[in-house]
């Protein structure tokens, strides 16, 4: 079972688990405040709180995780709500990392930011490229791993956005240690690389809550190249393709959400560049990376109650997914699909603006993982 948890201590602190003294104190009045959010949708909304992690890779974890939510000017009507997410962390082995998201919309919802930056000395299980790789002995990976990828979309017609995107990824100072195979033959990168890619992208967006659409479509393609040029180590192209739709179903609070992605990329890719499968968005239950290559296709839909009938603040989910990995197109087989599915449950924890914390449980043929965090997985 890989476990991937992030355990929100708020919640620790509000179930009593500390002392009368501190639940007479000003973390337990804060704590039930936070819970019990009614302030009003325009304003913004700033939370800090600490997180517990525990997997094999790391060891114990701990971090602190900030999230900031508003609308551009405080207007909910016209506006759509932005989010910027922080989470940064240690572990018991020196390892650390510091993770930037953000979905950003200005006035009017005329500008589109969205990217995220990461940096991480942390340590990656590499169980090789393709379709086929085997789930025993993975190589672990140390690295020190840096990546800034941005678009800046403007609208142009009511609910299109057009704009550029640019990728810079740098991985140094990488050590493969594998203890079964000592003749290990590097991938592509595998001694460290740069690479800058500069591109266009196209967007769809008609949701008015990222982190909570109950209605709407998302449809995203971009293409990126990466070339010497701009002072990349390889010469090679990457095309993305997320196409997501989400409807309700006889009631504001019961929602499908459907979603179908696509990478496809060709040229000379740096291993830690391929396109991946798993992690806590899409193919939950798989560790992100377990499958990786220069083509992906998933698809993924999901099923929301949120809340349920018989209560105002308690949620769930049901899910499945396929998708699979291959070096070209046509090379994709129908015996290389793998599958996930799980549930999932959840807890509305900013009530004015209908933002829920979600905690996923996702089942494969190889395992399972756990997830939790703010917000729904797409």
């Amino acid at each position: 079972m890989e476990i991937r948890l992030r355990i929100l201590l708020l919640i620790v602190l509000h179930g009593g688990l500390f002392s009368p003294v501190w639940a007479q104190g000003q973390v337990v009045r804060f704590v039930k405040k936070v819970l019990n959010d009614t302030s009003s949708a325009a304003t913004s909304k700033l939370l800090v709180f600490p997180t517990l992690g525990f997997s094999p890779e790391t060891s114990l974890e701990v971090g602190i995780r900030t999230f900031s939510l508003f609308y551009a000017k405080g207007d909910t009507v016209v506006n759509r709500l932005s989010e910027v997410n922080l989470n940064t962390f240690v572990t018991l082995k020196g390892q650390f990392g510091a993770l930037l998201e953000n979905a950003v919309y200005t006035n009017r919802n005329t500008y589109f930011f969205l990217g995220r930056a990461r940096y991480q000395q942390f340590p990656l299980l590499y169980y090789g490229i393709g379709p086929a790789t085997s789930k025993s002995s993975p190589v672990l990976v140390n690295s020190v791993y840096f990546q800034i990828r941005q678009r800046i979309l403007r609208k142009v017609k009511n609910n299109w956005y057009a704009g550029i995107e640019a990728d810079f990824q740098s991985i140094r100072r990488v050590n493969f240690e594998s203890e079964e195979t000592p003749n290990f033959e590097l991938p592509v990168g595998g001694t460290g690389s740069e690479t800058t890619g500069l591109g266009l992208a196209l967007v769809y967006d008609d949701r008015k809550n990222v982190l909570n659409v109950r209605k709407g479509q998302f449809l995203e393609t971009g293409i990126l190249w990466y070339q010497p040029g701009l002072g990349s180590d390889f010469r090679y192209r990457s095309v993305v393709l997320d196409g997501r739709l989400y409807r309700p179903l006889g009631r504001p609070s019961r929602v499908l959400a459907v979603q179908l992605a696509g990478t496809f990329m060709t040229g000379q890719i740096p291993f830690n560049n391929l396109g991946l499968i798993g992690g806590e968005s899409l193919m939950r239950g798989y560790y992100l990376g377990r499958y990786r290559d220069k083509n992906v296709l998933a698809t993924q839909a999901e099923l929301r109650w949120l809340p349920f009938g018989f209560s105002k603040r308690w949620g769930g989910t049901v899910f499945a997914a396929m998708g699979t990995v291959a070096p070209s197109v046509g090379a994709v087989q129908l015996n290389h699909i793998r599958w996930a599915a799980g549930g999932g449950v959840r807890f509305l924890f900013f009530q004015k603006k209908d933002v829920f914390l979600r905690a996923d449980l996702g089942i494969t043929r190889e395992g399972t993982g756990l997830y939790i965090s703010l917000g729904e997985a797409f």
